[in-house]
């Protein structure tokens, strides 16, 4: 039996096999279109008959080659690269769901998404509950309704750092036909692949870790492959019926497992055109090789950081899962046992005034609106990402109004402790 490589191995190796005198990295193909000879060659590809490029917004060899890296990473048969963890996680629900149909996501996700869900999809006509992801099954159960297509989540959600119950939500939405889609961004598929615990799609924003120096938004959907499309025809006919676009031909029929993928490339992405750039698929590539290294280096840091904070009598209190006080540290033991990310929440002693002094006190720690890469960076959503929403809105979504979020980067984690010290200190002196 040929034993499976690691996660580490995958990072550097997967999804690009160059051949003798062929470029080590991979190449970047900066090219919109491709050259064929005959007419016949270009028509079959238009009519999905054979593989190949025509033309970069729908396939292109540098994308292809870092999605397959990310598809063996994650476990799945297929991945699809887009211009931004958004455009992933519209891409994935969309693909299955049309004016008409109905969703279920947990509160607890990132505010760019829930907003997605709770306002631009509604104006679309897909009708989307949002349900505590503590819930019972029998609780998420009764939010399902005939037209429900899919269940979607996060396996640590962004900014409360809440560990998701997969196996849980996972028997939930198969029980009623439907997929669980993961967004996977912050654990990325080092600390956590959703596929071993039932999830069928999983999507990332590869802007974060997977990048991991903010250089290139990006996207990526990648699919399990373990769906049964047609045991459910009724609730997919996108996958499951004739697509006239593509002279009648059916996804599930002409694709098997890689239906879902196909039709997301040769539908979605061929009408709304939502590409990464060969460059910054090369450059997410350039971060995916040293994922495996990065990650454990964030997971340690990290928890020393959250460990401070905890001891902290300025500080309200801290939610990191890789603390043994944390409320989802159990479940985290079970989904992400070698650590959960760099990203923690917590809060301070003094309300807002005290807590925008402390952040202006900052020196190595950096204001932004990003997270999850080598830098450590702050911010408080409800001033910042989330301010479109109210107080109480913010606590359905589960964030608190006095909840910052701190990613912790590639730096020194004394270093870093010295500087949070300094500047709660100078905010304290202030009062």
């Amino acid at each position: 039996m040929t034993k499976k490589n690691s996660v580490g191995t995958l990072c550097v190796q997967a999804g690009y096999n160059p051949g003798n005198g062929e470029p080590r990295q991979i190449p970047i193909v900066q090219s919109t279109t491709f050259k064929y000879s005959s007419s016949d060659q270009m028509g079959r590809l238009f009519d999905l008959e054979d593989s190949g490029y025509f033309y970069t917004r729908l396939q292109n060899p540098t994308n292809d080659a870092v999605a397959a890296k990310i598809a063996a990473l994650e476990g799945g048969v297929a991945a699809m690269l887009t211009s931004s963890g958004q455009s992933a996680n519209f891409f994935a629900c969309f693909n299955i769901c049309e004016a008409g149909d109905h969703m279920i996501s947990t509160a607890s996700i990132y505010g760019g998404t829930f907003n997605l869900f709770g306002v631009t999809f509604k104006k679309m006509g897909i009708d989307v509950t949002f349900v505590d992801q503590n819930a019972s099954e029998e609780e998420i159960a009764a939010a399902f309704r005939p037209n429900t297509k899919l269940v979607f989540g996060e396996t640590l959600s962004n900014p409360g750092v809440r560990v998701l119950d997969i196996e849980k939500l996972a028997r939930v939405a198969h029980s009623h036909g439907v997929p669980l889609i993961i967004d996977n961004t912050f654990p990325t598929p080092v600390n956590c692949r959703p596929f071993e615990w039932g999830a069928d799609i999983v999507t990332h924003s590869t802007t974060k870790y997977m990048d991991g120096h903010g250089v290139g938004v990006g996207g990526v959907i990648v699919d399990s492959g373990n769906f049964d499309w047609e045991a459910n025809a009724e609730k997919f006919p996108g996958l499951c019926t004739p697509d006239e676009s593509y002279h009648g031909l059916t996804y599930t029929k002409k694709f098997g497992r890689m239906a879902y993928i196909t039709k997301a490339t040769s539908q979605l992405m061929r009408d709304l055109g939502a590409i990464q750039s060969p460059q910054n698929a090369f450059y997410l590539n350039l971060g995916l090789q040293s994922l495996a290294v990065r990650v454990k280096r964030h997971n340690e840091s990290a928890l020393k950081v959250a460990k401070f904070l905890e001891a902290n009598p300025l500080v309200k209190w801290v939610r990191f899962p890789d603390l043994e006080s944390d409320p989802d540290h159990a479940l985290a033991q079970k989904y992400l046992p070698g650590g959960s990310c760099g990203v923690m929440s917590f809060a301070i002693e003094g309300g807002r005034e005290f807590a925008n002094r402390f952040m202006d006190s900052l020196k190595l720690v950096t204001i932004e609106t990003h997270v999850a890469d080598c830098y450590t960076c702050i911010l408080h959503p409800a001033s910042h990402t989330h301010r479109q929403l109210s107080d109480e809105q913010l606590r359905e979504a589960g964030v608190d109004p006095d909840l910052m979020r701190l990613s912790i980067g590639l730096e020194d984690a004394d270093d870093l402790i010295a500087d949070i010290t300094a500047a709660l200190e100078a905010a304290a002196s202030q009062n």
